[in-house]
């Protein structure tokens, strides 16, 4: 079995009718659904429809097990009310679980270092020339004795894996240390502006070789959502897609590249990104506004990050330390600070992230910020210049630009919902 539900369109508009559907049919395709884990996304995916997608399998499945890890991969555990926000209050608090993806881990295997190397053209050879990639997850997914396991998320397209969701909910979202770190580490290097919108590329490759052979077998169902931006703030779930393996993904994926990714004829001189203060506290989320615009902005072009919530740079002290002390650098810098540190090869999603934020001098990023949540200081010591809020936000005023085009400057309201980028970079 492949696809168990497959539903969308870029004109479609999949309601509550259809979403039931969908999870009546991955519950008969399960077959025993009395002990469940549900894994769907943290608040950071607050556009996902994972939510409203929980509550409905936990009143359709009737199980007398209901628990629900959200993949916080690398982020901060919800707390009660992120959790509340996102899932409502009907699920009780008790059902859910945090993943710690430094602990309570269980190693699957290894994915070979001559497999790494092969898929990704050798571009780690000389740096790492025995680059393997451990495959960890939550020990509750093996261990937990559930009788139905099921991850919910939204493709998307992504700067780690060219397209967010199916396996890397699992092996990211809920992975261990040396997975994370790894898997993004090879993005990285291998270039994101390469793997960003397709699925076929090193990580997904490295990703489907351990579903293949070492995910299988726990019978993961996926829910993938596809959703679009309606212009006034919200989304629209133009697909739903469920399945046991690659299939069901594709589907969601060609979608998503479909209704997600907008292709300009000309790069943009300027570009303004806000951040929604509720979502972005940091730049280890909030650089999506350079991951996913970075393909439309022209060379010695402008990029200003509205980001009224920003407070910080990495999700925990250790990440945050790293980027104080690296800083966005360009790919050269980071690579050579990988070779000379060890506490950066003992963090390569660090490293990695490192690598994704920065324009490598192409283009100026500019973080706009409330200076008593992050100072002019702390912002130019990581690499970027800085403007105040206030300022910024006179502007480039949120509420009376319109998406896309305006006088002089390319407004992008949501960057996590999308990538932009010129038809030749797209084809290149």
């Amino acid at each position: 079995m492949s696809i168990i539900f497959a539903d969308g369109a870029p004109d479609r508009m999949v309601g509550p009718e259809s979403m039931r559907r969908a999870l009546r049919c991955v519950i008969e395709f399960a077959g025993d659904t009395h002990s469940m884990l549900v894994l769907p996304p943290d608040g950071t995916r607050p556009h996902a429809g994972a939510g409203l997608l929980t509550q409905m399998l936990w009143e359709e499945a009737h199980a007398s097990r209901f628990d629900v890890m959200p993949a916080l991969g690398t982020h901060v555990p919800m707390s009660r009310e992120q959790i509340q926000h996102s899932f409502g209050t009907d699920l009780p608090l008790a059902a859910f679980l945090e993943h710690r993806w430094r602990d309570d881990l269980t190693r699957l295997g290894v994915i070979p270092s001559d497999y790494v190397h092969e898929v990704s053209g050798g571009c780690l050879t000389d740096l790492m020339p025995d680059y393997a990639v451990p495959v960890e997850i939550n020990r509750r997914i093996v261990e937990g004795g559930y009788s139905a396991i099921v991850s919910i998320g939204q493709v998307v397209p992504h700067e780690v894996a060219g397209m967010a969701n199916g396996f890397k909910n699992v092996l990211v979202g809920t992975g261990g240390r040396d997975t994370i770190n790894r898997s993004h580490f090879l993005g990285a290097v291998y270039g994101m502006e390469r793997m960003m919108g397709g699925t076929d590329n090193p990580v997904r490759k490295v990703l489907s070789y351990a579903h293949k052979h070492y995910l299988a077998p726990l019978r993961i169902i996926y829910v993938m959502t596809v959703m679009e931006p309606d212009g006034a703030g919200g989304v629209t779930m133009r697909g739903l897609y469920a399945g046991d393996d690659d299939e069901a993904f594709e589907a969601a994926a060609a979608l998503s590249r479909q209704v997600n990714v907008t292709v300009l004829d000309e790069p943009q001189e300027r570009v303004a990104a806000f951040l929604d203060p509720r979502e972005f506290k940091t730049t280890w989320l909030g650089n999506k506004a350079v991951y996913r615009t970075r393909m439309a902005i022209a060379d010695g072009g402008e990029l200003t990050i509205l980001a009224p919530g920003m407070h910080g740079f990495g999700e925990d002290a250790e990440i945050d330390r790293l980027i104080r002390r690296y800083g966005y650098r360009g790919t050269p810098a980071t690579l050579d600070a990988v070779r000379e540190n060890q506490e950066l090869q003992q963090n390569l999603s660090a490293a990695a992230h490192l690598i994704h934020g920065s324009s490598e001098g192409r283009f100026r990023v500019v973080y706009a910020t409330d200076p008593s949540l992050l100072s002019r200081r702390e912002v130019e010591g990581v690499g970027f210049e800085w403007r105040n809020l206030g300022e910024a936000l006179a502007e480039f005023p949120p509420d009376r630009l319109r998406e896309g085009r305006n006088h002089g400057v390319y407004y992008v309201s949501c960057p996590a919902l999308g990538l932009w980028a010129t038809r030749e970079r797209m084809n290149g």
